[in-house]
């Protein structure tokens, strides 16, 4: 059966979608809200879903006793579907164009759910990956949480014993890592008296490195499975036993029926393992990469049934809030639209639904035209996918494992999804983008830290440096740096000018020491010469399969560096080196900045 593209196209990414309470609920009345995501777990990596050799009791009993969405819609990859999901605005709109180097983080300007929630007296936790920006106050702390307990970057190293941070401070921790996250958020829940909470647990498993507890493993490569796919399974199992945790506490303490729990997952499965029949995993624009489960508990409150609708995570700031009778405040205009009719099972609402398009990108740094970003724009039963600067057209109904292109069959159906997708670059190129920029804000009262992986490298010859593992990934630092033109160059936008102190995070091999190098901002300049060899050994995380480098562990030395007169304003911060030692200088973990006060 094939479909037709209705006359009456709604653009979601054209129109403000305007959406207001639909139930009269009192402030006494208002749910406390769950909201748990998942990283790197696909939409088949759930048992009810079909899984063969996967056991998710918890989840598999959520969607039955819930609302199912059968065509629920994220971002391909981690940071964008993290700033959609909060801000209930694309990706593109928030400042978020990639995973890492500070492309990853989102305006600080965003209105999130938190801020919302908050505004009408919620109390806010957020507990494990947040992945939208690490310096306030693109930080959880600045956009709307009163509690943050995890880590910042796009992943972290170490999944037991891990240390991680709260509310900017760190904080070494024992166990795995999920039963960490799960024991935080609970605490959470349990402490809040008398209003109503929002707890938002954005668990960071089945991401690599590939660690989990031993009795999950075993069971599964005890199956037969590959390492990768028993250890995805185990990472996931080991999710719904702690999603199960945290559902039972609220049975405990009687606060089933008070509370709207909803779980999603944040792209395709980052590795090759059941998802469908679908077509792409993480990182495609096809339905594999996007396509995730959404489930939506409210106690008793609504009946189990299944929504056909396409959807998208850009709804569920406005679904929330609808939820909860909150307004929004005033802020960036949204781009999507309460899904309540829908999780209410109100025929009539769901009978007269508008049809939509959803768009979809995946970029990796500033998108600069239409050809550097690959997307798909999709109706309820069309999908058009653009790909290496052409557009494919799929009939999900009739062809929902996308194996035939029927562009040439119905232009009129390409022209209509790919002009909305156009229009939607198009607006974002007239606005422009940026580099991304650090601020440097006294006001955060905390150390600013310029990490190596947030660095530009700049080398005329487009060597003699790198960053350690691909890309400048989390947690990674600049290594290799023998060219004595090339230069790592921050942006910044000083908010508090001033002097500030400069600690230098490097590591050096007796060779090194002695190297000079000089940080450089506006008219201020700082020679540091490195004076003690640090080259404490590489650690690799234990994971069950080969580890990728920049999951590497290792101690790193600091050293003062004086002080630097910053103005106020955008401006670049530039290491460059002076004079090399053993014929190269050392690796560079971070510069640090703290203010000066007298």
């Amino acid at each position: 059966m094939s479909c037709r593209l209705s006359m009456y196209v709604f653009l979601a990414v054209l129109t403000v979608q305007a959406f207001g309470p639909t139930r009269s609920l009192t402030a006494e009345d208002r749910p406390n809200v769950l909201l748990i995501m998942t990283d790197d777990q696909g939409w088949g990596d759930i048992s009810a879903h079909g899984a063969p050799e996967l056991r998710t009791p918890v989840l598999d009993k959520l969607a039955l006793e819930g609302v199912q969405f059968d065509r629920f819609y994220v971002s391909p990859v981690c940071a964008p579907t993290r700033s959609s999901l909060l801000t209930g605005r694309y990706s593109l709109r928030t400042g978020v164009c990639g995973v890492t180097r500070g492309y990853e983080n989102m305006r600080g300007s965003e209105l999130t759910i938190a801020e919302c929630l908050r505004s009408a007296g919620y109390a806010t936790g957020c507990f494990g990956k947040w992945h939208n920006g690490r310096h306030l106050p693109m930080h959880p702390n600045g956009q709307g949480f009163d509690e943050f307990f995890g880590f910042c970057g796009g992943h972290w190293n170490t999944y037991f014993d891990t240390p991680l941070e709260h509310n900017g401070e760190p904080v070494e921790t024992s166990g795995y890592i999920t039963d960490v996250i799960t024991d935080a958020a609970l605490d959470f829940i349990r402490s809040q008296k008398g209003k109503p909470w929002f707890c938002y647990v954005p668990y960071n498993a089945p991401h690599s490195p590939w660690r989990v507890p031993d009795e999950f493993y075993s069971k599964y490569l005890d199956k037969g499975l590959d390492e990768t796919a028993a250890c995805a399974y185990a990472m996931v199992e080991c999710l719904d036993a702690n999603i199960g945790r945290l559902l039972a506490e609220l049975e405990q303490l009687k606060l089933a029926d008070d509370t709207l729990v909803l779980f999603l997952t944040d792209n395709g499965p980052n590795s090759p393992r059941f998802n469908g029949g679908m077509r792409g995993a993480k990182g495609s624009v096809h339905e594999g990469g996007v396509r995730v489960p959404l489930f939506v508990k409210w106690g008793d409150r609504l009946k189990p049934h299944r929504v056909s609708q396409i959807a998208a995570h850009i709804d569920l700031l406005p679904t929330i809030l609808d939820t909860c009778n909150v307004q929004k405040p005033k802020g960036p205009a949204l781009d999507g639209t309460s899904l309540w009719p829908l999780i209410e099972n109100n025929s009539e609402a769901s009978a007269n639904w508008t049809e939509r398009i959803l768009l979809t990108t995946r970029e990796s740094g500033t998108v600069t035209s239409r050809k550097s970003v690959s997307g798909a724009a999709r109706s309820q039963c069309w999908r058009a996918t653009f790909e290496n600067g052409r557009w494919s057209l799929f009939d999900m109904i009739a062809d929902p494992g996308q194996k035939t292109d029927v562009a040439e069959k119905h232009p009129d159906v390409l022209k209509k999804l790919s002009s909305a997708w156009d229009d939607y670059i198009d607006g974002l190129l007239a606005d422009g983008f940026s580099e991304p920029e650090i601020p440097v804000d006294a006001a955060a009262d905390r150390e600013i830290e310029l990490v190596g992986n947030e660095a530009f490298l700049d080398s005329a010859t487009g060597g003699g440096i790198r960053y350690a593992g691909i890309n400048g990934f989390a947690n990674s630092w600049v290594t290799d740096w023998t060219d004595g033109e090339a230069t790592l160059r921050w942006n910044i936008d000083v908010v508090s000018p001033g002097r500030w102190e400069v600690i230098l995070e490097y590591a050096a091999t007796p060779d090194q020491a002695g190297a000079q190098l000089e940080i450089v901002c506006g008219d201020s300049r700082r020679e540091i010469v490195v004076e003690e060899s640090h080259n404490s050994p590489f650690v690799p995380v234990p994971e069950r399969l080969i580890p990728s480098p920049h999951y590497s562990n290792r101690s790193w030395a600091m050293q003062q560096a004086g002080t630097v007169q910053l103005a106020s304003g955008k401006q670049t911060m530039v290491l460059r080196g002076i004079k090399r030692a053993g014929g190269s200088f050392p690796e560079i973990k971070s510069v640090r900045l703290r203010r000066k006060t007298n």
